[in-house]
């Protein structure tokens, strides 16, 4: 279609030049022609789609490759992963991740959203792609669809995106078909580009918690963190701000409510060319206006265990254990890969009950 708009504007272009007006006249009518009839057009190379074949393979890895009958990483025990793979050269860069049942949903830093059911035996049905229907901007540049955070709503189905670039969030509906609702908040107006909204969940009491990379405000220490009242598109001011303190030299990716509410975050860091990970749990009751707020580690993913770019992850309840599920973001690069983890969190050697 794209091909055959050009050839069509080509044609249109070539027949201003019988226009009897002067060359002013001409240029505008020749540029309004071109602008309607070539509308992919942006000065810029649109960022690629996932193609119409939605399938992909997946393969199970290990948490140890050294040691495969290893389980336990800290305060978790786990239950099996798998990488997935696709020909599709957009395919990968997950940044956010939910589930319902067994149906995943996961969402990549460039728009493209990625539909599965997983069965008890790691197989994976009912495969789609799509892309998200709106965003900030055109859409036509990466930076545009810079998706890194996703939540839903459990009881509405709503599902609120968080966009870096443009410290800016999204409500989209249940059917991820249309956007329903964006907001900019005020309080997230100074954090720079690429250091927005990485982390993101909504409150089961309701509102919204988010984390940025960025530094906090002058005075502060860690991560800035803001809690919102209430549905930010709705009303972005009502609420207060907050210091998380990362572990050390790491950055807060996403996070996610634990069954008994309690806040998981996931935290990456990046050094000697290897990626690790660090998770950590807040009692949201420490969480208070001008808070310094530190999570206590229950895991670390490091070399020689399993290590990636992991940036998304979320919380289930299976039975009376309470599971959770990592995937990475690949950058789209050979070298690394789409990793999606399930563990079980199970903190028995400090004595506690799950």
């Amino acid at each position: 279609m794209r091909l055959l708009a050009a050839v069509h504007a080509r044609k249109l272009v070539a027949s201003c030049g019988s226009v009897p007006q002067g060359l002013t006249v001409r240029l505008m009518i020749c540029a309004l022609l071109f602008a309607l009839f070539v509308p992919d057009w942006s000065g810029h190379t649109r960022i690629p789609l996932l193609g119409a074949d939605p399938t992909f393979t997946v393969e199970p890895v290990a948490l140890d490759p050294q040691d495969p009958q290893r389980q336990r990483i800290g305060d978790l025990v786990y239950l099996g992963g798998i990488r997935l793979k696709s020909r599709d050269p957009q395919f990968g860069g997950f940044s956010a991740l939910s589930l319902a049942g067994d149906r995943f949903t996961l969402l990549s830093d460039s728009g493209d959203i990625v539909r599965f059911r997983l069965d008890s035996q790691w197989q994976v049905h009912d495969q789609s792609f799509a892309e998200l229907p709106d965003g900030p901007a055109t859409g036509w540049e990466k930076r545009d669809r810079d998706s890194e955070s996703m939540s839903v709503d459990p009881k509405t189905g709503a599902i609120w995106v968080g966009f870096e670039n443009y410290n800016a969030f999204w409500r989209y509906d249940p059917s991820f078909a249309r956007a329903e609702a964006h907001v900019a908040p005020p309080a997230m107006q100074g954090w720079p580009t690429n250091m927005g909204p990485e982390a993101m969940m909504l409150l089961p009491g309701g509102g919204m918690v988010t984390i940025g990379e960025v530094k906090p405000w002058r005075g502060h220490k860690g991560r800035a963190g803001l809690v919102f009242a209430g549905d930010p598109t709705v009303d972005p001011r009502r609420g207060f701000r907050f210091d998380y303190i990362p572990p050390k030299d790491s950055s807060p990716v996403d996070m996610t409510v634990l069954p008994d509410g309690r806040w998981l975050i996931l935290n990456r860091r990046f050094a000697w060319f290897r990626f690790s990970n660090v998770l950590t749990i807040v009692d949201p009751a420490d969480v208070k206006p001008g808070a310094q707020v530190r999570g206590r580690e229950i895991a670390t993913l490091e070399a020689p265990l399993i290590h990636d770019n992991f940036e998304g992850v979320t919380a289930t309840q299976e039975g009376r254990a309470t599971v959770i599920w990592l995937v990475s973001d690949d950058n789209q690069l050979p070298v690394q890969r789409s990793l999606l983890l399930k563990f079980r969190l199970d903190p028995v050697a400090r004595g506690e009950r799950n």
